[in-house]
């Protein structure tokens, strides 16, 4: 039964990677918009773009956020926000605790982030995807 329902969605791995990489981008996306604009919820800090966070985590959110969400330049986009993740990750959070327990440090975004990017950036953007139709 289980192994069934592997067959049956190998066959849309293409489309789910398309979803993945639209779902991400989308939740990601938001995070620049708060920081930038203030929306959909109100910025936790006053945006100040020669700073590194909010400033220039905030550009590369909503930028690489609308970049991703298209699937343009996707594998490039994807690898420097994993990068950008990564610190974000040993910067903020893993001096908050030990770095293994994301949840206490809360780091788990951010950890989740740069492996999804990593892995998207491995594998490109998706049969749903501005660069597949440029291809």
């Amino acid at each position: 039964m289980i192994n069934t329902i592997g067959v049956t969605l190998s066959r849309y791995a293409d489309e789910l990677l398309s979803v993945l990489r639209i779902t991400a981008a989308f939740m990601f996306l938001q995070h620049g918009t708060q920081k930038m604009f203030g929306f959909p919820v109100e910025a936790r800090a006053p945006f100040e773009l020669l700073t590194l966070a909010p400033g220039l985590a905030g550009l590369l959110e909503v930028v690489g956020g609308l970049l991703l969400l298209v699937g343009f330049y996707t594998r490039s986009t994807a690898f420097v926000l994993s990068g950008m993740m990564a610190v974000a990750f040993w910067m903020a959070h893993a001096t908050q605790g030990f770095f293994l327990w994301t949840i206490g440090n809360g780091g788990e975004g951010a950890a989740l982030y740069c492996f999804v990017f990593l892995y998207i950036a491995a594998v490109g953007g998706g049969k749903w995807s501005l660069d597949s139709l440029r291809s």
